[in-house]
């Protein structure tokens, strides 16, 4: 079974190898990542998908990062990756194996860089080029994002998709119980955390049997108001 180490201590600079180690991910699914990898290096050259100083870093703070959360995806039948931009966690955790993953992106350059990191991965995946409030009808069995919004507002952008059985994946930095005290205020909720693996400060935080204090709300128990 996938899980990440916690043991070795992170050496200067953390590569494909490291990883590897550390995921105990397959060769074949390493060769995956690696050449998703060197397509966003040479893609990020002329296209904004992650900043350019998290470049050389990059097996560390956006493949492993986005990894650690392969253990608490990997039993859903499906995965809705909100505001997917270069692929992290959806890509990632759809090339790991996470099966019917739907990538929501409105950035059209995005897009294209997710449709041909897919192809060259030789992973499949559903690509959503639309804004997060517009899509409708996806699977909502687990829904997950990474450096987006608030919880509250994630939770608000969900609520076309997300059903009550809906469990959240969601990476969050170190405001985190700010933001769940905040979604507390309007959403009724089951919420745990995890220490993230490669942020001290952050947390991999899961939320389930989400619904509104005020069922008028638009949310996961009841239906979205007609735009």
């Amino acid at each position: 079974m996938f899980h990440v180490k916690h043991s070795a201590p992170r050496p200067p600079t953390y590569g494909a190898e490291d990883f590897l180690r550390d995921t105990n991910v397959s060769r074949e699914t390493l060769a995956r990542l690696e050449a998703y990898a060197a397509l966003l290096q040479t893609w990020n050259k002329t296209t904004n998908l992650v900043g350019p100083a998290t470049i050389p870093d990059l097996w560390f703070r956006h493949m492993l990062d986005s990894a650690q959360l392969y253990p608490f995806t990997q039993s859903s039948p499906s995965l809705v990756d909100l505001g997917s931009g270069a692929g992290f966690p959806g890509l990632v955790l759809a090339i790991m194996g996470q099966p019917d993953v739907h990538l929501v992106e409105s950035d059209q350059k995005k897009v294209a860089f997710l449709r041909e990191a897919s192809r060259v991965a030789g992973t499949k995946v559903t690509l959503h080029p639309s804004r997060i409030e517009a899509v409708q009808g996806l699977p909502g069995a687990l829904i997950t994002a990474r450096a987006l919004a608030p919880v509250a507002q994630l939770l608000s952008l969900s609520a076309k998709i997300a059903t009550p059985e809906t469990k959240f994946v969601f990476l969050k930095g170190q405001n985190v119980e700010v933001e769940l005290t905040e979604a507390h205020k309007i959403w009724r909720m089951e919420a745990e955390s995890h220490v993230s693996r490669t942020d001290s400060t952050g947390r991999v935080v899961i939320l389930r049997e989400v619904c509104p204090h005020d069922r008028s709300v638009s949310g996961p128990t009841s239906p979205a108001k007609p735009g």
